[in-house]
């Protein structure tokens, strides 16, 4: 086998968070980087826990990430089909093979018998392994009932290209169920026969399977196939860095980020960097530059930490090396309705000014509605100012009457503003913390602003002295 093919291959039972994409995300990688094969399989043999329009959302998740996948459901190819509820017939064809060979057998027990071996192996003070009740006379496989592997208890050792080598001894190795009563296969046989069958090259997957790898090695062993390269990516822990990340735990879809607007690059770029660096301090990849740098024997045999405020810091250096002209259009969808009257230059120039303030893309209402509609004059902006509520309401209006005189006389171009307004304070004697806080709030009502200069020459200048004079007839009012 010599060309490098990886897979992904989630259950239905719900969204993906960052931990499993971040799993595909450097099985992705590992293709891509070799001119390999990416494969999406999907594993849907528990029925019971399968969530409606799971697989519609997973696929959809990585086309939105733009991690293309080269075969899946939807993407046929020489090896599929690539839903596992499609392929039963395979799956009971090499089950045969194993009861041929003496090495599977219909289940004998019930769960109460199962209960009492189990019962029993705790009075002995012995660990439960089903092998050590299996009958001497393998019973033979009646499909309403579940077929079990013969296992042949043994000591392992294997090479894991992220952990090393590792060993195992023979209380690792049990029988196991391999078709369940339904006629479904188990995941520890069906993704054996599958990734076999679909000629994988490397298997990625977290550290919750390594405890069933001597069980996948006895079963490799009993279907005399070879095993495919192994890699144990780490775990991700929850923000507390105690336990695992999960759904149970509040982790969020992957889809939930786009919607907020982060960028698929920032994402992609941030799971990578959750258990992988390339030796250096480089934070920021573009995925041309992860392809090229990935290696499995990089990625960290201790716990990554998901850290959010890591994810929203990475998508603000994104937005801001996007250029205006890309960022628009990514943002179609963020801008507020009030907009919509607006030309496109208009809202490029205003883009163009929050860029360097934006952290994802939702943001972008919050902090650009005073441009759309006329703000409500909100008194504690000034009562509340740790510096203003203590200035004189008169000398107050009095730097708005001068700012407004000055501005009035201008051309309203960029420089000239910001002259106007810098004279102004050498005029006035007053520091920018207090003339020129004055005016942001007068003129957008907000405490804070991008640069005051370049917000006022967007607004333009009637609307900006218009602004002005109603904060100084609000400001009289209070007297």
């Amino acid at each position: 086998m010599n060309k490098i093919r990886t897979r992904f291959a989630p259950s239905p039972t719900g969204f993906l968070h960052i931990g499993g994409v971040r799993t595909a995300l450097y099985a992705w990688l590992l293709a891509k980087q070799n001119k390999g094969d990416f494969v999406i399989r999907i594993e849907d043999t528990d029925k019971d826990r399968e969530v409606e329009g799971s697989i519609e959302h997973i696929l959809k998740t990585f086309k939105m990430l733009g991690l293309d996948y080269d075969e899946g459901p939807d993407k046929p190819g020489p090896f599929g089909p690539y839903m596992q509820s499609e392929r039963l017939p395979i799956y009971h064809e090499w089950a045969l093979k194993l009861v041929s060979k003496g090495l599977a057998y219909g289940d004998p027990f019930s769960k109460e018998e199962v209960e009492g071996y189990r019962i029993d192996a705790k009075q002995k003070k012995l660990p439960f392994l089903y092998r050590n009740y299996r009958p001497n006379k393998l019973p033979a496989w009646d499909k309403s009932k579940p077929l079990r592997f013969k296992s042949n208890p043994q000591k392992y050792t294997w090479n894991d290209i992220v952990l090393g080598q590792i060993q195992s001894n023979e209380n690792a190795i049990d029988d196991f169920i391999l078709i369940k009563s339904d006629g479904y296969p188990t995941y520890n046989f069906a993704h054996i026969v599958d990734d076999y069958l679909m000629q994988i090259s490397h298997v990625i997957r977290s550290q919750e399977f390594i405890a069933s790898v001597p069980k996948f090695l006895n079963l490799y062993q009993a279907l005399e196939i070879e095993p495919p390269i192994l890699a144990t990516v780490p775990a991700i822990l929850g923000p507390d860095g105690r336990k695992k990340l999960s759904k149970r735990d509040n982790a969020k879809d992957i889809l939930d980020y786009l919607k907020e607007g982060y960028l698929k690059e920032a994402l992609i770029n941030f799971m990578a960097l959750l258990g992988w660096n390339d030796s250096t301090e480089q934070e920021i990849f573009n995925v041309d530059q992860l392809i090229s740098k990935f290696k499995l024997s990089n990625v960290q045999k201790s716990p990554a930490k998901f850290d959010e405020r890591r994810l929203v810091w990475m998508n603000g250096q994104y937005i801001r090396m996007t250029s205006t002209t890309e960022l628009y259009a990514l943002a179609k969808s963020y801008w507020p309705n009030d907009s919509k009257t607006f030309s496109q230059d208009y809202k490029m120039a205003v883009l163009d000014l929050i860029k360097e303030r934006l952290k994802y893309l939702s943001e972008i209402p919050d902090l650009t509605s005073f441009f759309f509609v006329e703000p409500k004059i909100d008194p504690s902006l000034i009562t509340d100012n740790k510096i203003l509520s203590k200035i004189d309401n008169q000398f107050l209006i009095k730097l708005l009457e001068l700012s407004h005189q000055r501005l009035s006389k201008t051309s309203f171009k960029l420089e000239e503003i910001k002259n106007t307004l810098n004279d102004l304070l050498l005029e006035t004697a007053q520091k920018p913390v207090v003339l020129f806080s004055l005016i942001r709030i007068a003129t957008t009502q907000s405490p804070a602003s991008p640069s005051l200069f370049e917000t006022i020459a967007i607004l333009g200048k009637d609307k900006t002295l218009s602004r002005i004079e109603t904060q100084i007839k609000a400001l009289k009012n209070y007297e």
